[in-house]
């Protein structure tokens, strides 16, 4: 199960990310994530649990927790939605 990690300090790498989860079950892995060009962290990122039960405990136990002197906003991370994939315009279709 994954689980979107809010609000975190630009100090929080990964591997922090790893071990304040750790606690609650098996990591499967701990990404914060990156803007492409500065390489800074965007202040959120994803932890994914090995199940949905340790998630829950993960998630009740880290939610406005302290990270790093930043409270953390955790819940479970709903799926990405699309985004239109044409050039600004509807349809997608070309003009002539």
């Amino acid at each position: 199960m994954k689980i979107f990690v809010g609000n975190l300090s630009r100090e929080v790498t990964d591997e922090d990310l790893r071990q304040a989860f750790e606690s609650f079950g098996i990591v499967e892995s701990a990404t914060v994530v990156k803007d492409k060009f500065t390489a800074e962290s965007r202040g959120f990122g994803f932890v994914e649990m090995s199940s949905a039960s340790e998630a829950r405990l993960a998630i009740d136990g880290m939610n406005g927790k302290e990270l790093k002197g930043k409270t953390l906003n955790v819940n479970e991370a709903r799926p990405r939605e699309e985004r239109g994939g044409g050039r600004g315009r509807p349809g997608g279709g070309r003009r002539y």
